[in-house]
């Protein structure tokens, strides 16, 4: 069979999708991105060093943004916010292309496989695109409330997510994750002194996350310091967690939230395949309520990092599959309104909301204790 006949079979049957039929396609897509990757370079991070760090109080960055129309807010640093940022390492690809359902995934994949299959933390190219990105449109949401910890980690290539249960993706996410198990020891160690903990993440970040939060809170002592995880962007199973609950009302505490962002009527084969195992609280309500939230409860969507749209932006828990459903309003036309997975503005759609709840928990959790 012709290579690119037997990639396109491959990948239009969806990048996730292991039917009895396919599991050939699949060895053989395995075989060809380990065989032609290049090899990992690069040093091990050591966190004692403020270099990797995309973001700390112990060095200036785009975390610390504040958007020009919040100028005036009141400010605090009564809570840390450990926070695991998503993919970088896509080559030439934007994540929000690769995501939809028209993307030309041969000419995605042809790009991919000969790079490494974790990222160089010497790559100023990666690091800048993760400062850009996620760092200054999400880290930077929990900066009204908390000091900010972001580690640099040798993230898992994107490539990971098109053969996720092969072996080689396997090592590469089990990589990645060390890092951030080490850079969260070194913060314990050195920075918690008790402080409460907000967990935050997106993306392969929160794939890591839900890792963490079994290794070191669920059913431990350090639950006790949990404001509240926000797992966004990536599936949480319902059984993710024994003994920690999803945030199911506004100001609760000791508990996780997470969503992932499709436009209205969108149900991709992948969503489907997960037969609802998946936990959603919508960040208009804070609840797992499948009601409807209004554009008069978003308060405010980034359009850009200094222009917010309030009263815009409607969203509802689709009842089959535990997704969030937006409208999107005229204000976001162009190639916003064109996409109909909505992952790269899982944050930026409810930017305020996010803003406003992170403040809301730490009040009710140092009331409790």
């Amino acid at each position: 069979m012709n290579r690119k006949i037997l990639l396109m079979l491959l990948l239009l049957s969806g990048t996730v999708i292991f039917a009895q039929q396919g599991r050939l396609i699949q060895k053989y897509l395995q075989k060809t991105l380990n065989d032609q990757a290049a090899p990992n370079t690069g040093p091990a991070p050591d966190y004692s060093k403020p270099y990797f760090w995309a973001a700390s109080p112990y060095k200036p960055g785009n975390a610390d943004s504040i958007p020009s129309f919040l100028k005036h807010e009141k400010r605090d640093q009564r809570a840390d916010v450990f926070f695991i940022h998503p993919t970088s390492f896509t080559g030439t690809n934007d994540e929000d292309e690769l995501l939809q359902s028209n993307a030309n995934r041969i000419q995605i994949l042809e790009s991919l496989k000969t790079l490494p299959w974790n990222a160089d933390l010497t790559d100023e190219k990666i690091n800048s695109r993760t400062d850009s990105r996620s760092i200054l449109y999400q880290a930077s949401v929990f900066n009204g409330s908390c000091r900010i910890f972001a580690p640099r980690y040798r993230q898992a290539n994107i490539k990971a997510f098109f053969a996720r249960n092969s072996p080689e993706a396997e090592k590469a996410f089990d990589l990645a994750y060390g890092d951030i198990k080490q850079a969260f020891q070194y913060y314990l160690q050195h920075e918690n002194n008790g402080r409460p903990i907000i967990i935050a993440s997106h993306s392969q970040g929160s794939l890591h996350a839900i890792r963490l939060m079994q290794e070191f809170f669920d059913g431990t002592p350090l639950q006790q310091q949990l404001v509240c995880a926000y797992v966004i962007g990536y599936q949480i199973p319902t059984d993710a967690f024994k003994h920690i609950p999803v945030g199911n009302k506004p100001d609760a505490t000791g508990c996780f939230v997470g969503w992932r962002t499709y436009q209205k009527g969108e149900l991709s084969a992948q969503i489907k395949n997960e037969n609802g195992n998946s936990v959603c609280v919508n960040p208009l309500t804070w609840t797992t309520s499948t009601q409807w939230a209004a554009e008069s409860e978003n308060h405010g969507a980034l359009y850009s990092f200094n222009m917010s749209i309030p009263r815009a932006v409607s969203a509802g828990i689709e009842l089959q599959t535990n997704i969030l459903w937006v409208n999107l309003p005229s204000q976001l036309s162009g190639k916003l309104s064109k996409l109909k997975n909505l992952h790269v503005y899982d944050y930026n759609l409810f930017w305020i909301n996010i803003r406003e709840n992170v403040k809301l928990r730490i009040d009710t959790y140092k009331k409790t204790k």
